[in-house]
């Protein structure tokens, strides 16, 4: 009976580490600012559009699988545990993608303020 336990809390911790990451804890990957420093204000707040609406279509990504792999994994530990194997896990690609992006917005907000573009950058 004992041993059921441990292996259950195996299961349950190998399951939960696998889940893919909250969007907010994602840290921003460096991008250098040279790559915006030749854009005019309005570029530069064209681009911050552009990439805060492909950031915002990452972070639904990686919510959606976030609440997959919850989902996965609760139903694994409860009633079949070989549907374990199915959570997407760290899903390297959206979780970089959205690195990226925060990055971008990052050095977009940067080189706006040094320009003294007045560009409102909002982190909701």
């Amino acid at each position: 009976m004992r041993t059921n336990h441990l292996v259950l809390a195996a299961f349950a911790a190998c399951a939960l580490t696998a889940c893919a990451p909250k969007p907010h804890a994602v840290k921003a990957a460096y991008v250098p600012q040279a790559i915006y420093q030749n854009m005019s204000c309005n570029q530069i707040a064209a681009e911050a559009v552009n990439v805060s609406n492909r950031a915002h279509d990452a972070i639904g990504t990686e919510r959606r699988h976030r609440h997959q792999d919850q989902a996965i994994t609760a139903a694994g530990l409860v009633v079949f545990w070989p549907a374990l194997f199915f959570t997407h896990g760290h899903n390297a690609r959206s979780a970089t993608e959205l690195a990226q992006l925060k990055g971008e917005i990052e050095a977009l907000e940067a080189v706006s303020a040094q320009k003294g573009c007045g560009i409102q950058f909002d982190r909701a």
